[in-house]
């Protein structure tokens, strides 16, 4: 297996405050980009996975306003604890699992979409993550796969930022043909790559530049400019996107 650049005890910080019981917010633009981009692809009554899916709000957004069957793993006990939370004050029907995905009890094939976002540059060497999406893709499903696009502006940014948290990512598949070629090499399998989202101050550690106050300002500031921005730009996509599909039973 894979080294990984982060472990549990990381996202279980990460998630030890807990969230608030609603749905994520689109004045985000993060967020606005996330559910822009499962929207293209999840219908309702589809079978939808998400692979590192604490907290649990996207999930949760995809089950209630995009009418999915919603199905997510994730290996922090405590990131997990607040997702259930979540779903539950919600009313929200999920399998929420608290497993590894190299060692999922879920069954392979079962899934019409596979996602997930910012998980896969956590790994030295993210082939073999990138391999179970699709192998628990049914025949015509998809894979939805994206990282953050530290591998250009955002990246020499962040390096100045914050280079600890920088070290956290895999930069190397930072890249339109280094993502590509993480896809399996199979012949019911097509993929490709692209840019996806407007400007997003979020990937950067913006409140590190100034006091953290006036940064978070002026990251909201750079949010409010990103709602006006009307198609997506290569140079300031925040997002890299590996789409894969499994070819349709004949």
């Amino acid at each position: 297996m894979s080294l990984e650049k982060t472990t549990v005890a990381h996202w279980n910080q990460a998630w030890s405050r807990g969230v608030r019981p609603r749905l994520p917010s689109s004045l985000d633009i993060n967020v606005r980009n996330y559910k822009a981009l499962l929207a293209r692809h999840v219908q309702p009554g589809m079978d939808f996975l998400e692979i590192g899916f604490a907290p649990g709000k996207l999930l949760a957004w995809a089950a209630q306003r995009l009418g999915a069957t919603v199905t997510g793993v994730d290996y922090s006990p405590r990131g997990v604890e607040v997702a259930r939370g979540l779903f539950e004050a919600l009313g929200i029907e999920a399998d929420l699992r608290c497993e590894s995905i190299f060692n999922t009890t879920l069954h392979r094939a079962s899934f019409d979409v596979v996602y997930s976002a910012g998980v896969i540059e956590h790994f030295d060497d993210p082939r073999e993550i990138v391999a179970m999406h699709t192998a628990l893709l049914r025949p015509g499903g998809i894979a939805l796969i994206h990282v953050p696009n530290y591998g250009g502006l955002y990246g020499s940014l962040q390096a100045r930022l914050d280079p600890h948290n920088l070290a956290l990512h895999n930069l190397r598949i930072m890249s339109l043909p280094a993502l590509l070629a993480l896809a399996p090499a199979a012949d019911d399998l097509t993929a490709a790559t692209y840019h996806w989202g407007r400007l997003s101050p979020w990937i950067l550690s913006l409140p590190r530049l100034m006091h953290p106050r006036i940064g978070t300002a002026f990251a909201w500031l750079l949010n409010g400019l990103a709602h006006l921005q009307p198609v997506t730009v290569d140079l300031l996509a925040p997002m890299l996107v590996l789409e894969i599909r499994k070819r349709a039973a004949a």
